[in-house]
């Protein structure tokens, strides 16, 4: 959950908007977030298609894993516990450092060191030992078989002469990133904008977009009118927005399915929000399919949990109906009794509490308004509060947040941060702070079972065991909408993770863009 920094004004963010980048093949697209940093050591681009860094492999348009760095998929021994890449010859840094298995294995040991500050690190957890066999070969011993680990290794590769010389929490490299990639960072401006040239010496091929520009615009609305204006080629937009682009026959709207949800979050430590019986309440009276018509205008399905409806892992059966009647009597039978003013009390205890959302993100205004007012209807008080990520970081281990979140691939990749106990209140991983015994033992079964049969009965429990004790509201699973200048050829969509802007979006693969003849 990036934060994103203070918005500039409406100025151009690079040598000239849509119309003055064309012949330069310039590329400027207006984005909500900007990172924390741009270190893979710290977290930057673990789940692939960093500009700046290639991992060991990549992911297709269809999410299928290809190799990057590594010459060719890994060779799986032992019964899964060891895995063995051998790189791709004569790849180099932007610096020209070729690129050695010591780049690799100071890659993953820094990430793994408890001193790096890498909340991610838990994603890695499997792994006993890295070390190369020569210069073209890096061997992974994991402490047990992890169905998914291939998928691990899109995480980038830093070069060990720069950024072993330096505190991989502090040092320059954090704002200065060498990387493979197609791309090379030539400023960043915080708050306002990042600029990136092509890498003419990338392993893949020079791209053909020369320079790309992502200029941060955290308004929503302010960065429809750059991208109507032309200050911008693209953009990400709320559907509401994007909608308003159909009649432009210069752009053209792009729509990606997701792993990305809202929900709201239910601290176990605050009194009201850690209440059971208040968390079914919400679970209840929250009309998701309207939030879907209204709020998304339909780019987006109903979440039952943290899984999409039309994932294989998604539990059959766990689909809520809107129910607010059920809703109040559950609260009548636990005690929460209605109060002259409509709010319900229980022993001197109002039910109520706060609901936090950042500022400028509509979508998730919208998300909150509507909770709020589906819960009043239940006789629970939600009181919906704008903030800017500085404020509400401080708050998030006692007042709910309209957060959002979700990972593609192997379900373990978003449930394990999301839920497992031991990393309640780490950074913006179990936000909640939920500690479920069942969930932790769905979850560990699920990271160490080998057994598709097996991980797919512990998901499912642990999906059941969140529909008795929710400690989110799980609201809408949404679509992404894109809309750009149509001046180039290859743009394409993945199914996105909750992440986007940056690594997401039809610029997943702009290095590979032509242009329209």
């Amino acid at each position: 959950m990036a934060m994103a920094g203070a918005v500039s004004a409406c100025s151009a963010p690079g040598n000239g908007g849509a119309d003055g980048g064309a012949a330069a093949g310039s590329v400027v697209i207006g984005v909500s977030t900007e990172p924390d940093t741009l270190s893979p050591l710290l977290g930057y681009g673990k789940d692939g298609n960093s500009k700046i860094f290639d991992g060991l492999l990549a992911r297709k348009a269809d999410l299928s894993l290809e190799p990057a760095l590594a010459k060719a998929l890994p060779e799986v021994t032992d019964g899964g516990r060891t895995y063995t890449y051998t790189l791709r010859e004569g790849v180099k840094f932007s610096d020209g450092e070729p690129l050695t298995a010591d780049d690799v294995v100071f890659t993953y040991r820094t990430v793994l060191d408890d001193r790096t500050n890498n909340t991610a690190k838990s994603e890695l957890d499997a792994i006993k030992e890295v070390r190369a066999d020569g210069d073209d070969k890096v061997v992974f011993t994991l402490d047990y078989p992890y169905a998914a680990f291939a998928a691990r290794t899109v995480l980038p590769v830093v070069p060990e002469h720069i950024a072993g010389k330096q505190d991989p929490n502090t040092g320059a490299f954090n704002t200065e990133p060498v990387g493979t990639g197609p791309y090379v960072l030539t400023g960043w401006s915080k708050g306002e904008k990042l600029t990136f040239k092509a890498n003419p010496d990338y392993w893949g091929g020079a791209p053909k977009v020369k320079k790309l520009t992502m200029a941060i615009v955290a308004d929503d609305d302010v960065r429809a009118t750059r991208l109507r204006s032309g200050d911008l080629d693209g953009a990400t937009l709320p559907p509401n927005l994007a909608a308003t682009f159909k009649s432009d026959d210069d752009k053209k709207t792009y729509r990606a399915t997701t792993y990305d949800f809202r929900a709201v979050t239910l601290p176990t430590g605050n009194p009201v929000t850690g209440d059971t019986t208040i968390r079914r309440a919400l679970d209840l009276a929250v009309d998701r399919e309207a939030m879907v018509g209204t709020i998304l205008d339909g780019a987006g399905r109903p979440a039952y949990g943290p899984l999409p409806l039309d994932d294989p892992w998604f539990a059959q059966g766990i689909e809520r109906a809107h129910d607010p009647g059920e809703a109040r009597r559950v609260l009548d039978e636990a005690g929460w009794k209605a109060g002259g003013d409509g709010v319900r009390a229980k022993d001197g205890r109002r039910a109520s509490f706060t609901l936090y959302y950042p500022s400028g993100d509509k979508v998730r205004q919208d998300h909150a308004l509507a909770y709020a007012s589906d819960a009043k209807k239940a006789g629970i008080e939600v009181k919906a509060e704008s903030a800017t990520w500085e404020v509400i970081e401080p708050r998030m281990k006692h007042d709910a947040v309209l957060a959002g979140f979700g990972s593609t691939g192997d379900p373990d990749f978003g449930l394990y941060t999301l839920l497992h106990s031991s990393l309640a209140g780490d950074g913006f991983n179990n936000m909640a702070r939920y500690d479920n015994p069942a969930v932790d033992e769905a979850l560990d079964t699920g990271r160490r079972s080998q057994d598709p049969t097996a991980r797919k009965a512990a998901y499912d429990d642990l999906q059941r065991a969140l529909v008795k004790n929710p400690g989110y509201t799980f609201l809408t699973h949404i679509d992404h909408m894109y809309v750009l200048a149509d001046r180039w050829k290859g743009l394409t969509t993945q199914t996105e993770p909750h992440e986007h802007g940056f690594a997401g979006g039809p610029w997943w693969n702009v290095e590979d863009w032509q242009p329209q003849a």
